[in-house]
């Protein structure tokens, strides 16, 4: 199975199969509710490899999301398009759509032993754009 992450807004974020190793998707339901709650929210946590540019090829996109992380709340730009594809013997089986995700928490690690560093990206949708999140599956083969 493999995953794919593309992020849209000043300036674009792709990231393949090769890089993303996993993506957890929650529905955040208020825990004391007695009913049903509008207060709706949805948080996604990315997990991948960063790696590193060798022999003339580009760099991986992690920088632009570490630099997304640190845009500041005042800036349109905080607020992106993201979408992840889960993808399956050539068929996407999940694909969600975020159209107003903002970064919620952005960490990378490095450790001298594997030479592959890590990040961990957790973003949510704007709650007042909620109705606008698509959480899709079934689509046919490419």
């Amino acid at each position: 199975m493999g995953l794919r992450l593309k992020i849209e807004g000043n300036e674009s974020i792709q990231l393949n199969e090769t890089i993303v190793t996993g993506v957890k998707y929650g529905a955040d339901i208020p825990k004391d509710s007695n009913a049903r709650s509008t207060d709706l929210g949805s948080t996604i946590k990315i997990t991948g490899k960063i790696l590193a540019a060798v022999g003339g090829e580009a760099a991986d996109d992690t920088m632009k999301m570490a630099k997304w992380a640190l845009v500041p709340a005042e800036s349109a730009d905080c607020y992106r398009r993201l979408e992840i594809d889960v993808v399956n013997a050539s068929q996407v089986v999940r694909q969600v759509k975020l159209p107003n995700a903002f970064v919620i928490g952005y960490e990378e690690d490095f450790a001298d032993e594997s030479g592959v560093g890590t990040f961990t990206l957790l973003v949510k949708q704007k709650k007042d754009k909620m109705v606008e999140l698509a959480f899709e599956g079934g689509f046919a083969g490419e």
